[in-house]
């Protein structure tokens, strides 16, 4: 809750048009509270796995820009990002700068921002998508972390890599505390959290490396 504002009420284009202000400075506290935050274990790792050759992306539904904080490069980022804004008129997408506040207007044509985010009943950026969609038909491993698979279009990249296809499906390991929508499609279930349990993951596999 912020000042009485559920994210249903905020995030989407009708609020951005009836009450941009508000809706900016919901998103400059968001931003904010994100800038504080620094990446966990779970972040770094993946970005060594990216360094150690063992993993070709991370496809995010989040909005903060960690990923890129830890140090990982390919980030298809399917929900957009907390630190961009996108013309509404022009389309044009620009890094936010760090006093950004009040209504962001756009540096090319004068027109209002908005935060370059996908809003409830929005469509995925298409160019996203289509990146996350060949990396799942492409991959023989995916990892499923701390998500509980019932978001789509998203989750059904899962299904996408678990799909039979010439050379065999992908293998899916899934990390999470709980149980997800997402297990039947698993051959591995990893119950912990992606901060504790990441780090023993590449362990594992830096020691299968080395043994050859």
């Amino acid at each position: 809750m912020w000042e009485g504002f559920r994210a249903e009420d905020l995030a989407t284009p009708a609020a951005s048009r009836n009450n941009p202000e508000r809706v900016w400075n919901w998103y400059h506290w968001r931003r904010d509270l994100v800038l504080r935050a620094a990446p966990n274990p779970a972040h770094r790792t993946l970005a060594d796995m990216e360094d150690g050759g063992m993993l070709g992306c991370v496809i995010t539904q989040n909005v903060d820009g960690l990923h890129q904080r830890a140090g990982s490069r390919r980030v298809i980022e399917l929900h957009g990002n907390l630190h961009r804004c996108r013309c509404t008129r022009c389309s044009d997408r620009r890094p936010l700068e760090d006093e950004a506040r009040g209504v962001v207007m756009c540096r090319r044509c004068g027109s209002p921002a908005r935060p370059d985010i996908v809003w409830f009943g929005e469509m995925l950026p298409e160019d996203a998508w289509n990146e996350a969609f060949a990396a799942s038909v492409a991959c023989r491993a995916m990892l499923v972390i701390g998500t509980s698979g019932s978001v789509y279009p998203a989750a059904g990249l899962c299904e996408v890599a678990a799909s039979p296809r010439p050379g065999g499906r992908a293998r899916i390991i899934t990390v999470n505390p709980e149980a997800t929508e997402l297990d039947h499609l698993a051959d591995v279930h990893l119950r912990a959290r992606a901060g504790q349990v990441l780090p023993r993951l590449l362990q594992e596999l830096e020691a299968l490396r080395a043994t050859g």
